[in-house]
């Protein structure tokens, strides 16, 4: 038999992923240790499954950021990064300033994975005092797995439109590890804003969009708003618009 290659043996062997991104990525920069575990696709075809129930609205929003978070919760992710020569991988890598850097890939075909995707995925990649910065979204969920360093997150629910403002509630404010993940919909967490607190930050993202929100037709975009706004009863926010911009220059 010929010896197979340890590109060749990895491409065979693998059924499974971390992210549809990061294996995209750790094929493009052949960045897998020397030993690399059997996956499987089951875990990819799952998240597929449950972005197209949600597309197909047999589930609602709000229990998709249940079971993706679930799922999220089951990925090895501390394993995978001991096989992964994650240095290689983002050697050459120059993250922006005062903004995330978002990386995208080119799809490799896995073992089990879903022929056609039902969702879209990118990395964010941060140093220390970048943020993604304040949003919610129209039209679409989005879910966040830290893949590696230390993140400050924070989440508010979107409770009404204003003309230059939105009132918000605050729902989440802790530091995030590696491992760790959160969700956003149009019904619950709607914005998040998250801060690096240390230098090669890594954040996997997962989106679903097309969706049908409460309230009166928006196009599907970002939302971009500053928390720190008027402080209202309750804990609620009147919280101004902005844009990338303004917030990239405030919030880094």
């Amino acid at each position: 038999m010929d010896k197979l290659s340890r590109r060749d043996f990895t491409r065979d062997a693998i059924s499974s992923v971390l992210t549809f991104s990061l294996l995209e990525t750790l094929f493009e920069n052949d960045a897998f240790a020397d030993e690399v575990k059997p996956l499987t696709g089951k875990w990819l075809a799952e998240v597929n499954q449950v972005a197209r129930e949600l597309k197909d609205e047999t589930i609602k929003q709000v229990i998709w950021q249940e079971k993706v978070e679930e799922l999220l919760s089951e990925v090895p992710l501390e394993e995978l990064l001991k096989l992964v020569n994650f240095e290689r991988l983002t050697k050459n890598l120059k993250i922006k300033s005062k903004s995330e850097t978002s990386l995208r890939f080119n799809f490799n075909k896995v073992e089990g994975a879903p022929a056609r995707l039902a969702f879209g995925k990118q990395i964010f990649a941060l140093n220390k005092g970048n943020s993604v910065v304040p949003h919610g979204h129209n039209n679409m969920v989005t879910a966040f797995l830290i893949l590696k360093g230390d993140l400050h997150g924070r989440h508010f629910d979107r409770l009404k439109d204003e003309p230059k403002h939105l009132i918000i509630k605050p729902t989440i404010d802790r530091k995030f590890k590696p491992g760790e993940c959160s969700t956003i919909s149009d019904y619950k967490d709607n914005i998040h804003w998250f801060e690096a607190l240390t230098d090669n930050s890594f954040i996997f993202n997962i989106h679903v969009f097309g969706l049908k929100r409460p309230g009166p037709r928006l196009p599907t975009s970002r939302v971009y708003v500053d928390p720190e706004g008027e402080k209202l009863k309750g804990g609620l926010i009147r919280a101004p618009r902005s844009n990338f911009k303004e917030l990239s220059r405030k919030y880094g």
